[in-house]
């Protein structure tokens, strides 16, 4: 049962541990993805129950380019075959679908996907589901201030809001909370700029085996917490 509280606006998931999972089961890399995908969709279906309005998963990294290109290549195929699978689910649920980060470097088929898809869901009303995909934080912040700059904003007239707009993530609101499975203690480059002032959440629990019941638990830990963003402190469960 989760608190009475705040539910965060905006989750972020940096979805670590597929390839480990497999490995600890004797299993191909490629089949801890499969899973990991699968339970990609439990938890999209939790987070819009409970009234996230953004749920962003870390799907891709720029740094994933430099895997074994039979990995990537396998990788880009589940990928397709996943976009393909779920548009009619989301379509049905009433859920937005946006992809961020530098999209150009997919193969050109799943570019076209993602596009459909940001079309097809364009009208919808519910939660938004962001897919980071070939994403760095680092990059996001370099390519938005190129733009500020070819679009000739001046020194005096950049502050944080026209910045903001500059990014893939404009119109977004900050996450709340981003969470990591898999044991490791960092963000990886994964929303530097929106995520100042989020609530970190790290488990062990690699990412297929990260269930609907931990979710929850980890929104609970979240509605504990007091949330100061350099102020006096701002209880997560505040009304």
């Amino acid at each position: 049962m989760l608190l009475t509280g705040r539910i965060p606006r905006h989750v972020g998931i940096i979805m670590d541990g597929n390839g480990r999972w497999a490995e600890l089961r004797g299993l191909p890399r490629i089949e801890g993805h499969r899973r990991g995908a699968e339970r990609s969709n439990e938890i999209i279906e939790v987070s819009a129950d409970l009234g996230l309005k953004t749920l962003t998963l870390y799907a891709f990294s720029i740094e994933n380019w430099q895997r074994p290109s039979s990995e990537v290549t396998t990788l880009m195929r589940l990928l397709e075959l996943y976009l393909i699978k779920e548009l009619n689910r989301l379509i049905k649920n009433d859920i937005v679908f946006k992809a961020i980060g530098e999209i150009w470097r997919l193969p050109e088929r799943i570019q076209v996907i993602i596009k459909e898809a940001e079309e097809n869901t364009a009208s919808n009303k519910g939660m938004t589901l962001v897919a980071a995909l070939s994403y760095s934080g680092r990059n996001e912040i370099l390519r938005a201030a190129k733009k500020a700059l070819y679009s000739g904003v001046r020194p005096e007239e950049l502050t944080e809001d026209v910045f903001d707009s500059y990014l893939d993530t404009a119109g977004l609101p900050p996450p709340d909370l981003i969470i990591r499975t898999s044991g490791e203690m960092r963000i990886s480059n994964f929303l530097l700029w929106q995520g100042a002032y989020s609530e970190l959440y790290f488990t062990d629990t690699l990412w297929p085996d990260f269930t609907k019941d931990e979710f929850l638990l980890a929104i609970q830990d979240y509605q504990r917490r007091e949330r100061r963003f350099g102020a006096i402190p701002v209880r997560a469960d505040a009304p």
